[in-house]
């Protein structure tokens, strides 16, 4: 099946009093390019979900976003620093006594003072977080990887619609070419006619001259890879793994094989259908940077 390479997934999960956020996002890219931004508390689990990225995707510049934020207030410990505490206040009680001040002291000034309250996190179990990171991440690669599909629906319907219409022309080709040694054999005679005037016409060099020109305009070898190469289109575009790279090269052959059928005609209809074939092409070309 098509994937497109361009996609976005979200998914949001509180798990034990953490509320975790994965955003995943992703651009065309050659190869696959991936990169994890996580807290820094939580650098642990970065190849992890790197790791888990890669199984599900071949190829693009995937971004995943990762928020973390506490609920609950059992992860986290916030005790006083007496000994600066105490100091606090012995300072404060000073300045009231020896420059004759009101002596206001209250919880709220104190414990406003630096680092009087200290705030502990509990201690992460690492393991268990990875694990908690990573199911979050699943969802949100389920999410990701649909919306990459629907994109994929929609590129698969256009090549394969490409492709009949690259067939019809190819169809016209072959219909043509046999036309053009017939017009080429009723140009030769008549001109030979007009040089020779009176002198009858050689049937058996005619024969031959269209016969060397037949042979050097045929096409019937590049119609059918042609042929062959939409057929593989077609299966290409049915296969459950990735398939952009060798859509890729199947592209190269099919402009290499129409090349060379614009190379070998003079007729103008033959040139024309030529370079409607190699739009078609090229349109299917860039579709296929969009594919996984």
């Amino acid at each position: 099946m098509v994937k497109s390479m361009t996609g976005y997934g979200r998914a949001v999960e509180t798990v034990d009093g953490r509320e975790i956020t994965v955003e995943i996002r992703s651009v065309n890219n050659r190869y696959l390019d991936c990169s994890v931004k996580l807290p820094r508390l939580y650098a642990f689990a970065e190849d992890a979900l790197k790791q888990r990225v890669r199984q599900s995707v071949s190829r693009g510049k995937v971004d995943v976003y990762v928020t973390v934020n506490v609920t609950q207030s059992n992860h986290v410990k916030i005790s006083l620093n007496r000994p600066l505490l105490e100091g606090y206040l012995q300072a404060m009680r000073t300045a009231a006594a020896d420059y004759g001040v009101k002596d206001d002291i209250s919880v709220t000034a104190l414990t406003s003072m630096p680092d009087v309250l200290v705030v502990e996190k509990e201690a992460e179990d690492e393991k268990q977080m990875t694990q908690a990171l990573l199911s979050v991440t699943e969802k949100a690669l389920e999410a990701y990887n649909a919306m990459r599909l629907t994109e994929g629906r929609a590129l698969e319907e256009d090549l394969r619609r490409k492709g009949k219409n690259i067939l019809a022309l190819v169809e016209k080709v072959e219909q043509r070419s046999p036309i053009t040694v017939a017009e080429y054999r009723a140009r030769l005679i008549a001109k030979m006619e007009e040089v020779l005037a009176s002198t009858a016409v050689d049937e058996a060099r005619i024969l031959t001259e269209a016969a060397i020109f037949a042979d050097k305009i045929a096409v019937d070898e590049e119609t059918v890879r042609l042929r062959s190469h939409l057929a593989q289109l077609d299966t290409m575009l049915g296969a459950r793994e990735p398939v952009g790279r060798k859509l890729d090269f199947l592209m190269q052959e099919m402009n290499r094989e129409a090349n060379t059928i614009g190379s070998k005609g003079n007729d103008i209809q033959q040139a024309r259908t030529v370079v409607d074939i190699k739009a078609e092409l090229e349109k299917i070309r860039e579709q296929i940077q969009n594919i996984e």
